[in-house]
């Protein structure tokens, strides 16, 4: 299937859309959601009890030198040091995942370090403007740390908003790059949409990330359905170190704009990529499906297709280019019973 992969703003209406596809919720579709979440029956929906996490010493934190490594903070906030810097994708370091935090899908852990002992991040990426990737008030606390925000084209508009400074601000459209301090950063296309209220549906754009350094080559996915972009992405940019795929938050339902597990495995390959590491997921509840199945779904298809994954707890150290061995931690975390994967999700 030929495909344009370029954002696109439709003749009337100023609004950004998909290249394969037009994500909408008619009236039906809108029914069968509500009728899932009113018959999902789930063994758990929740963790029954701590999850493993490694808590990050700020002395560790204050030592930008070494390797290229990545420090999953939860959900699809990731720190990276690249070339003696700090990278931080989608930072959401609040209780809740929602526009108000007295409602709205709780985290299951801590976060993995005190938001202090935070060291300068030279560059803070976003993928797309919904509550669980782009959360004022993680913004504002670490505004006065953080050098440059890359991102979606229309982004900009919510941070000048809540203050800050537009010169800090950078934003892309799809295959547009950018260098700040000597990393290059890619907006790619993604399948997903955005808006953060009722009337602002997808007036601004969504995307994935290519991050290159000196010595590493990052993919990390943002929010998107499984689309003919991803090998596009891989040919044009790849191969990649690492892949930051998302894999979590999905449904049948709304499979066109969040992967399936096995998806997410086949958009690591279609990238051309050495090393899959599996976000989104472990960190809020946002679907049908118990909060272990994204990463045993994800481990299951990658050994049936011969990819290398990496599950490290929250808040480990993964070096991006001599990777060690993880364990299937979630198993270790389920109490009451087997590890058990629904089949119609």
């Amino acid at each position: 299937m030929s495909v344009s992969l370029f954002s696109a703003r439709a003749a009337q209406g100023e609004k950004f859309r998909n290249t394969e596809i037009e994500y909408r919720n008619p009236p039906g579709k809108i029914l069968d959601m509500v009728k899932a979440y009113v018959r999902a029956e789930r063994a758990a929906p929740v963790p029954e009890q701590p999850l493993p996490l490694r808590f990050i010493p700020a002395a560790e934190l204050a030592d930008a030198s070494g390797v290229a490594t990545v420090y999953r903070l939860g959900h699809s906030s990731v720190l990276m040091r690249l070339d003696g810097q700090y990278v931080l994708t989608d930072p959401v370091f609040s209780e809740r995942a929602s526009p108000v935090q007295w409602m709205g899908p709780k985290r299951f852990h801590p976060l993995p370090f005190e938001l202090e002992a935070l060291p300068q991040i030279a560059t803070v990426v976003i993928s797309h403007d919904h509550y669980d990737h782009l959360d004022k008030a993680s913004v504002l606390a670490l505004d006065h740390k953080v050098g440059r925000y890359v991102a979606p084209l229309g982004v900009g508009n919510h941070l000048r908003r809540w203050g800050i400074a537009a010169d800090k601000i950078t934003e892309l459209d799809w295959w547009q790059s950018v260098s700040v301090d000597g990393l290059q950063f890619t907006a790619t296309p993604a399948q997903h949409f955005s808006g953060r209220g009722l009337t602002d549906r997808d007036e601004t754009l969504w995307a994935g990330w290519a991050i290159e350094s000196r010595d590493a080559r990052i993919f990390f996915s943002g929010d998107s359905g499984y689309f003919g972009g991803f090998r596009e992405i891989g040919e044009r940019l790849g191969p990649f170190d690492l892949t930051l795929i998302e894999t979590g938050a999905y449904n049948r339902l709304w499979s066109q704009i969040h992967m399936l597990p096995e998806e997410s495995v086949q958009a690591h390959i279609d990238l051309r990529g050495e090393v899959m590491l599996p976000i989104h997921n472990s960190t809020f509840d946002l679907a049908l499906h118990d909060w272990y199945e994204p990463l045993e779904r994800a481990a299951i298809a990658a050994e049936r297709q011969g990819v290398r994954l990496v599950t490290p707890i929250i808040g480990a150290p993964l070096q991006v280019n001599a990777p060690n061995e993880t364990e299937a931690w979630w198993r270790d975390a389920v109490v009451s019973g087997e590890v058990q994967l629904a089949t119609d999700l």
